[in-house]
């Protein structure tokens, strides 16, 4: 069958194995006082959290997105705002669209966006073993300088996922509540959708998301201390249903591994592995997995009206 009468994909996820070594990704738990370690599980494992891979897969995307020309109508261009200033402009600003928005109201009223993107944290296949480094910290003052234990994992096979909701990219859906007698909000009526980007933006924010997971590198306490969490296995599930279940894909066993992959295909989805210690390898995946996004598009209706967020909500 021909890939474009296919159904479009509703759901892009991404499984990456990545292997870390003498990192100190996501630390900052001041044990006691000058003493810093990594984050860790009960079981030994280091991990990076789900915030902070968030922030690194939005940083890759704004290097991405500053590569490449924006399709927005009216000669506007895309950004990707920090995580401390975000705002409401969902037509525009990427994280905004992407991340969902902190901000809880507009003119008074409630108005929070649930984020098409989610990441899990990325956890070590294995116990971390770890290693503990004496420094010095000198200030600008003439003072003694303080001594500074840092803790570092010597090498870690980490497992990360991400997963972005394409029937929610660039929309929002109101939700239509009859009023009662006394101004109280009733029973939901009716929801309809409107779109905050144009057919050709939303796909190109879908592809733009595809390509910054293979890019992650931008983790806290790590200005002096390169971190690297760039995939050496890959696996790309194109999907036509809502699903996370691929998310463990690399804790799997082989069987699980050949089911999860049957049972996205049997549905009409596509998957795609990569792994740089065979000839497929991690770009081979990516590189053909974009095109075929690019035949089958993604879920969008045509009822659907494009305006920008603000807008929506006034109306």
């Amino acid at each position: 069958m021909d890939s474009s009468k296919k159904d479009p994909i509703k759901n892009i996820l991404v499984a990456t194995e990545s292997e870390m070594d003498m990192h100190r990704a996501n630390s900052g738990e001041n044990a006691l006082g000058n003493v810093t370690s990594i984050k860790k599980r009960p079981d030994g494992r280091a991990y990076i959290s789900g915030q902070m891979q968030r922030h690194a897969l939005f940083e890759a995307m704004r290097e991405l997105d500053k590569s490449e020309e924006s399709k927005l109508s009216g000669g506007k261009e895309t950004r990707v705002s920090p995580g401390s200033a975000t705002s409401s402009d969902v037509e525009t600003d990427l994280r905004a669209d992407l991340g969902g928005f902190l901000q809880t109201s507009l003119d008074g009223d409630e108005a929070r966006r649930t984020a098409p993107l989610s990441a899990a944290p990325a956890v070590a296949a294995e116990k971390s073993d770890t290693l503990k480094d004496l420094l010095l910290r000198f200030d600008l003052e003439g003072n003694e300088p303080d001594p500074v234990n840092m803790e570092t994992s010597q090498s870690d096979l980490m497992r990360a996922a991400y997963s972005l909701d394409c029937t929610a990219l660039s929309t929002t859906t109101h939700f239509d509540l009859g009023t009662l007698e006394d101004g109280d909000r009733g029973l939901c009526m009716d929801t309809h959708t409107v779109a905050h980007a144009p057919p050709e933006e939303r796909l190109r924010r879908a592809k733009l998301f595809l390509r910054s997971t293979r890019f992650v590198n931008a983790h806290a306490s790590q200005a002096r201390n390169m971190t690297s969490l760039e995939p050496t296995r890959v696996f790309i599930a194109l999907d036509t249903r809502i699903s996370r279940k691929a998310a463990r894909f690399f804790d799997m066993s082989s069987d699980q591994q050949d089911a999860v992959i049957n049972e996205i295909e049997g549905r009409g989805g596509k998957t795609f592995i990569g792994d740089d210690n065979s000839e497929y390898a991690v770009a081979d995946a990516y590189e053909i997995a974009e095109p075929h996004l690019d035949d089958r598009g993604i879920h969008q209706d045509e009822d659907w009206e494009v305006m920008g967020y603000r807008e929506a909500y006034d109306d």
